[in-house]
């Protein structure tokens, strides 16, 4: 009977009416959907999703998959009936393809049985789509007392809904309640924000029983990203009134600044060890880890985020820090869910986020008594560290232990030392140029980590050659001679074309100096000699045969996260060029606490790949021995290079196709942002669009990484007055043309 009742219900449905175009999306952006995972989880492409909610030419759905969507709009409509929809002020005027983020909602707890349908709803039966991001939870006010239930049922061992920022449908039981917590104090109450809304009272009295519940009761954490993985640990960010009410210090002093910690005959530090807990060699400070030692595979840690003791630095995490708890938890929670729980800074973070997604070792097979033994991952960078006397003398940082016998005041040329830098370059306009009216700066989208894309690295110890056949294939540093290489003459693709090389950089130098001999490069950027068509002879080199595009999920991850949160700021990657700069206009005034999660997200690119390289940090280091990082199997300055090498030349390469088709050349660049001359203030004055489509292998503008935004546009006259009275022909216009305020300039340095 139950297969004919099924009949007689999808008979149904494939007849009833739908709602109209607007109320599908309202219905869609009030629970919270973007449209891949509808479309992801209705096994149909996201262009039909959204012509199905097209105001001007709506599309109707057939089949089965009108049977779905119809199930899915009714359940949605039982959660946000049309009734409850308050009307709000007048949006600022965007693009007619900006989707906005959805309206603040009430923060509240989900029944078990609403939970239960939200879930069905997201992915088909017996079907799983893993979303590669979660969707944002829209801004919501701080809930007032009366959302909260009753002590009993918000104990978390009750069973709670999958907060909002859960990706639909994959919500793992164990971690209910999302991958963290702002614990605050109000009214005597200690109460804990998770995302979502959901507000979890909290009956610890002490900072050891507060780990204790976490663990137990508070259902807080994040599933692994990685088969061989871990699970994430819970994450509890202390308000001030929370640090009060458990007795630790608001601020730290100067003191304890400087050390990164409390002391260790704090009295808290004492109750933790009373009750058997462990900290780690960095001590209680803005970003502790409280455990006990694992037992088998069940870990107990749990970690805390001071933000009033700057574990959330403002110049990556903006204001963050003074948000109230429940819209602090909406950021973390939004960045948790699509990078991954906050590890510390967002650099550690970034280097945290590389080995979650390349865990080190995995089970092996069964042996004979078929117990599973720990062995390498491969792929990964492994769980050992490199010997720091094998490294390549050319690839570490002054100071290293491999240099230890070399002169003290020696400095080190470009034959002893791997210099790949981002670009700080910039040149005197030419008569033609000062005659434009406008300097117009144009900036790559996550450049890092668009150079990190598809990035062959290496993942083991280097091998010392002599005269070696150069292999663009092979990673390593190649001592070579790139001063014959003439920009006045460079193959484009398969041409050979005619420039001004006197008005480009040299891509094999960050200051565009043209090589004077022999020096060290990593694999990019030879392999760009030989792509504009010239001989290469390395005279050494150290490369690895043991490689991979070990970064790629890393990339992959962060762009994910990062163009999800664009999107929810209405800048979609599918916009044309013109919209796409109207979009850009402002994003980040549309929901602030967005705003916040990108600049996050685009900190722990950067970051990240600086740890690779991570220099000595105090503790009595001397030059000439180990320092901690070096104990890292992540400490890799080789990777890092290689990745800026990258990096430096994929723009060099849109700088050369854009002057052979155009005639402009830039007039400065800095890192990834790089300036020209134009009569017009707007990128599109100057970039060769046809028809809407961008020069192949040039500049095109839009939110993907690798593509471009407007960075800023100030008049000539600026330009020349500013390095006039500065007396700095040279100075890098490119440093200051987003504001046009100039700071700190000693000669164009």
């Amino acid at each position: 009977m139950s297969e004919l009742f099924d009949a007689v219900d999808a008979l149904v449905a494939s007849r009833s009416p739908l709602p109209p175009a607007e109320e599908r999306k309202r219905l869609r952006v009030a629970h919270g959907l973007t449209l891949d995972e509808v479309a992801a989880a209705l096994k149909v492409r996201r262009a039909t999703v959204s012509g199905w909610e097209s105001v001007k030419k709506p599309t109707e759905p057939r089949g089965p998959e009108r049977e779905a969507y119809a199930r899915l709009l009714e359940k949605l409509a039982e959660l946000y009936p049309a009734s409850s929809v308050t009307e709000g002020p007048a949006a600022p005027a965007v693009p007619a393809t900006f989707s906005g983020t959805p309206a603040p909602a009430e923060a509240r707890t989900l029944s078990t049985g609403e939970a239960s349908e939200a879930a069905a709803m997201a992915a088909p039966e017996n079907t799983q789509t893993p979303a590669p991001v979660a969707v944002a939870p829209a801004a919501a006010p701080r809930p007032a007392r009366t959302t909260r239930t009753s002590s009993t049922s918000c104990r978390p061992g009750a069973k709670k809904a999958a907060p909002a920022g859960s990706p639909a449908g994959g919500a793992d039981p164990r971690f209910a309640n999302g991958p963290l917590a702002v614990v605050d104090v109000e009214d005597g109450q200690v109460l804990a924000y998770c995302t979502g809304g959901l507000v979890l009272e909290v009956p610890a009295k002490s900072l050891p029983s507060l780990v204790e519940w976490t663990l137990k009761e508070a259902k807080l954490g994040q599933p692994k990203l990685s088969g061989p993985g871990k699970d994430a640990d819970p994450l509890l960010v202390l308000t001030e009134a929370a640090l009060e009410r458990y007795g630790l210090p608001v601020t730290l002093t100067d003191e304890e600044k400087h050390a990164g910690r409390i002391p260790e005959g704090h009295k808290v530090v004492k109750q933790l060890v009373r009750a058997e807990w462990k900290l780690t060699k960095r001590g209680f400070g803005p970003w502790a880890r409280i455990y006990r030692p694992a037992t088998g595979s069940e870990r107990a840690c749990v970690q805390l985020c001071i933000p009033s003791w700057n574990a959330l630095d403002s110049r990556h995490w903006g204001e963050a820090g003074q948000l109230p708890p429940a819209e602090l938890a909406r950021v973390l929670g939004v960045y948790a869910s699509r990078v991954m729980t906050p590890r510390g800074s967002t650099a550690v973070t970034g280097l945290e986020l590389m080995t979650a997604l390349h865990p080190p070792t995995r089970a092996s097979e069964p042996d004979a008594d078929g117990k599973r033994n720990s062995e390498h991952n491969p792929g990964s960078l492994g769980k050992d560290a490199i010997d720091p006397m094998t490294w390549p003398p050319c690839e570490v940082p002054d100071g290293h232990p491999v240099l230890k016998d070399l002169p003290r005041f020696h400095v080190r040329g470009p034959g002893e030392k791997l210099f790949e830098e981002a670009y700080d370059w910039a040149r005197p306009m030419t008569d033609a140029e000062c005659t434009l009216r406008h300097l117009v700066g144009i900036d790559v989208n996550m450049a890092f980590a668009a150079g990190a894309n598809g990035l062959n690295v290496g993942l083991g110890e280097a091998t010392h050659v002599k005269a070696p056949a150069f292999d663009p294939k092979l990673p390593g540093s190649w001592l070579v001679d790139l001063s014959h290489v003439d920009l006045s003459r460079v193959k484009v693709g398969k041409e050979w074309v005619e420039l001004d090389g006197s008005l480009l950089p040299s891509p094999f130098t960050p200051k565009g100096e043209r090589p004077e001999g022999p020096a060290w490069y990593a694999t990019p950027t030879v392999a760009y000699a030989q792509e504009l068509g010239y001989e290469v002879r390395p005279i050494e080199a150290w490369v690895r045969y043991e490689n991979g595009r070990y970064l790629d999920g890393w990339y992959q991850r962060l762009r994910d996260a990062y163009l999800a949160t664009m999107a929810d700021l209405g800048v979609d990657a599918d916009l044309s060029p013109a919209d796409f700069l109207a979009a850009m206009d402002g994003y980040k005034d549309r929901d602030l606490e967005l705003a916040i999660v990108v600049s996050a997200i685009k900190a722990t690119v950067k970051g990240g790949l600086g740890k690779l390289r991570e220099r000595p940090r105090g503790e009595g280091w001397r030059p000439g021995e180990p320092w901690r990082a070096l104990s890292r199997p992540t400490w890799r300055p080789d990777i890092r290079a290689a990745v800026i090498s990258r990096t430096r030349i994929n723009l060099h390469r849109k700088i050369v196709k854009h002057a052979s088709f155009t005639g402009q050349y830039p007039v400065a660049i800095l890192s990834d942002c790089v300036v020209y001359a134009s009569n017009g203030p707007s990128p599109l004055d100057f970039l060769p669009y046809r028809e809407g489509k961008p020069l192949p292998g040039g500049f095109k503008l839009g939110v993907n990484p690798g593509l471009v935004k407007w960075e800023g546009t100030q008049d000539v006259l600026w330009g020349e007055e500013v390095r006039e009275r500065f007396n700095a022909p040279e100075l890098n216009l490119a440093r200051y043309i987003k504001d046009g305020t100039v700071t700190d300039v000693d000669n164009g340095e």
